[in-house]
Parts: C-alpha cells; structure tokens; sequence
C-alpha cells in the first residue's frame, strides 16, 4: 500500500521513534529526495509536534537550522515532514576513536558559535548545548552543521523590545549535567552566557577525549549531579585547558566573566579561533577528521582486496605486500598526527609553551576583552585575569547557594534492531531531562523537538 502525506511525500520505513510519536524515512515523488516524517496521534495528552513546528518557523531561514518541508493532519496524525540530516558529533566523535585533532576542533568552534549565535538572536536560549544536539547535513551540505532538540529551549528576552527576563536563584538544573555551565549548578537563571560556557566545555572534551568529571561515581542521582558540580568548580579553566592553545582558557574565561545579562561578543570568539587557526597553518578545506578516516577505511578496504587476489595467487610476495603497506600506513598517519590529528600532545614538540607564557597569553586575551568593553575596574585593572578567576572558584566553594539537582526523569536511547539499515540520530541522549508536559512549562515553545536523521550504517563503519 502506497501512504502519502501532503500529496507528494510517500511514507517508507520507521527509522525512530520519540516522546511525541514515531518517525519514518520519507521519500519526495517529485524530486526523489529523502525527508524525515513525523507522526503523532491527534489523541494525544500533550501534543507537541505543532510546537516544534512553531518553533521551526521561528528559525526558519537560519544557516544549520533544519528546514521543515510540510506541516498538517493526515487522518487520525499530525505530521511534520523535515529535512533529512546526517550522525551528531556525538556519533563522529565515538568514530574517531573519541578524539578530534586540533584543526577540527577549530573548524567545528566556528560554526558552532554561529549557531548559537543565530539562536540567540531569535531571542531564544538552548540550554541543552551537547555534542548530541549537532549534527552534520548530507550530500552537499555534509560539512555544514545542524543544530537541533530545542526541547529545553526558553525565550530570554521579549521579542519587541529586548527586555532581558530578571535574574532570579534557586532554578533547578536543565540540560546535561556534564556540560552545565558552573552557575546552572549554583541555580542561577540561564542566559546567553551559559549556552557559551557549555560549549567551551564541549571543545575540550573533543580536545581530551573525556571532561574531569565524567565517570563520577555515586549512589543516587542527585548525588552524582553534586559530584559533577563540585569537580567541575574545583577545576581551574588552566588545568583544564592544559597542554593546549592558550585560547582556549580565554574563551573559558571571558565565558565565565560575562554578567547575566551581558550579550556575548560572537564575532570576538570566532576570530579568536580563526587567528589560532592560521597560526597553526591549517587549510580551509573543510575536511574533519571522519572525513579523513572514511577515507583511509576505503583505501584500505581496496588494498585488502587486492592483496587477497594477489595472496592466492603468490602467497610470500603477499605477505611482504601486506607488510609494506602497513608501514607506509603508518608513517603518514604519523605526518598526519604531527599536525594535531588524535594526539594529546601540542601542536608539535618545538611549539610547546611553557606554563608561565601560557598564563600570560591567557591573561592578555581576557583583559583585552574585558578592557575594551568597559568590563573591567581601575581597582582591578593590577589583578590578573587568572587570579581573578582563583577568587571565583573560591567564592563558588563557599557559595551557600542550594545546588539544585533535576527534579525530572532521564530519558533513555530508543535502540533500533540491528537489522534495521537505517538508524535514527537519538538527540535525547542518557543525560537529558525529560521535558515537562506543555501545559506546565514556562515557555509556551518549550517542547522536545527531536529531529532524526537517517544515515547508511556503511558510512560510519570501521573495517
């Protein structure tokens, strides 16, 4: 039986399935194009599909925002017909054996604060900023990124005339503990500042391969959140940043000095980013370090091939064959690694920086900022910024603020059976909260919009 939806959009196999219904990979009858459908009963309790549609139309027309091709009702669903999209950077992140070099870390920031950017001048806050929450296009857009889940998502500032919402304390935590900007573990109100913070945090964690307070252990929950929070406060923006460029800290840093209500310099932080990466002498040529590695599987998988042929044929001129092979395999991984690739080393021996030149580096790029702006007072002008950033750690080890732990549930993957081909982007990864019922949320557009993306199992394998 041939289902249709919106007259051109044939309905295929499900690929998902999510708090608001199921999802099934879609094909256009016109243009042969594949779309990501979504389903959800016109019965439902709390309907939220109409939600993300809205809040999609907000965003519309935005670079990395996923453009949604039809919205209605098909008998007894509602359903939103979407722009297919390609594996998080979560998904590339576990490909690359859980580390990203250097020039993909920096060709990733730069997009990243756009999109962020972007949300924020639509007046809205993400409060979810994970590697979960990105994800990558398809075909001609492979190397652009998405961002997506805007379930937890607040507006911060009226539309017309910008007024800031208020300060205020004692706010549970929402988003992902891990990446949690330090006065979200204090329960102070988000803003603009804590979606940047968190993704300071996302850049080392793909410079390190893992943060200081992940695998904490703990008997419940909430303790576990504490751990996280006290770890997290506890850990100088240097120690964590160590062994890497110094702007790193000075992103970190100037995150975690802006006021409450302060706007975000975007540009200021691209360039920051950019000027590392022309010191480095990266190319722009948008290749990231999947893409490179995709390549060496296909390179590999043929060799293996033809020294399979070959080995039947000439046993001992195979193995020697295969021998060769992996050392020149290995060399240009080497030359490669040299460059930043998967290593936790610098960018090579003879560019080290020694500790104290680094403070200073860090030091210099956040007065820079905080000068410029008027941020900073005579009284504090002789204080480093490092110094300065010790007095916050230890005014947030003595803060009396009650830490708050989520007072919702964790939501868990939906897995697929292994022998469906197709598999679905899980947005709602082990640490989200699951969003609370329309009726009771603050935001009217507050729901959880979970965009799926369909991808060829091949395409992410190791050989």
């Amino acid at each position: 039986m041939d289902l249709r939806v919106g007259n051109k959009y044939r309905l295929g196999r499900k690929i998902g399935s999510g708090s608001f219904g199921d999802i099934y990979l879609g094909t256009n009858i016109i243009t042969g194009d594949e779309v990501a459908i979504k389903l959800e009963c016109t019965t439902t309790k709390h309907p939220q599909l109409h939600i993300e549609w809205k809040f999609y139309k907000i965003m519309a027309g935005g670079v990395g925002i996923p453009s949604v091709k039809w919205w209605g009702t098909e008998g007894d669903y509602n359903v939103v017909v979407m722009e297919l999209l390609g594996p998080s950077l979560e998904d590339l992140f576990n490909f690359c054996s859980r580390k990203f070099s250097l020039k993909t870390v920096l060709q990733l920031a730069d997009q990243l604060i756009s999109r962020i950017e972007y949300v924020h001048s639509k007046n809205f806050i993400h409060r979810d900023i994970k590697p979960d929450n990105f994800l990558m296009g398809l075909g001609k857009k492979g190397n652009l990124v998405y961002i997506i889940d805007f379930g937890l998502a607040k507006r911060y500032r009226d539309a017309k005339t910008h007024q800031h919402i208020p300060y205020r304390e004692n706010k549970n935590l929402t988003g992902t503990a891990r990446y949690a900007s330090i006065n979200t573990h204090l329960g102070i109100e988000q803003s603009r500042r804590d979606d940047m913070e968190s993704l300071g945090y996302m850049f080392m964690y793909f410079s390190h391969g893992s943060l200081p307070w992940q695998g904490l252990k703990a008997a419940t929950k909430k303790q576990k959140y504490e751990k996280i929070s006290e770890k997290k406060m506890a850990t100088p923006v240097e120690k964590l940043c160590r062994g890497y460029p110094p702007e790193f800290a000075t992103y970190l840093n100037i995150c975690r000095s802006l006021k409450f209500d302060d706007k975000p310099d975007y540009a200021y932080f691209r360039q920051l980013f950019r000027n590392l990466y022309h010191r480095c002498s990266f190319t722009y040529d948008y290749v990231f370090d999947w893409n490179v590695l995709k390549g060496e599987t296909r390179k590999n998988d043929t060799k293996d091939r033809q020294k399979e042929r070959h080995s039947n044929q000439h046993p001992d001129i195979g193995d020697n064959i295969d021998a060769g092979a992996t050392a020149t395999d290995n060399h240009r991984l080497v030359t490669y690694d040299a460059h930043g690739r998967g290593t936790n080393t610098r960018l090579s021996s003879a560019n080290e920086i020694n500790a104290q030149s680094r403070m200073q580096s860090v030091d210099a790029g956040v007065r820079q900022y905080q000068r410029s702006r008027g941020m900073i007072s005579k009284a504090r002008e002789g204080i480093s910024a490092t110094a300065e950033a010790a007095d916050h750690h230890k005014y947030y080890q003595s803060h009396n603020h009650r830490i708050n732990s989520p007072s919702v549930d964790v939501t868990s993957r939906h897995v697929l059976p292994t022998s469906v081909v197709a598999t679905p982007i899980h947005v709602s990864g082990n640490h989200r909260p699951q969003p609370p019922p329309a009726k009771d949320r603050e935001n009217p557009i507050s729901s959880s919009n979970d965009v799926y993306a369909v991808r060829q199992s091949s395409r992410l394998r190791k050989h």
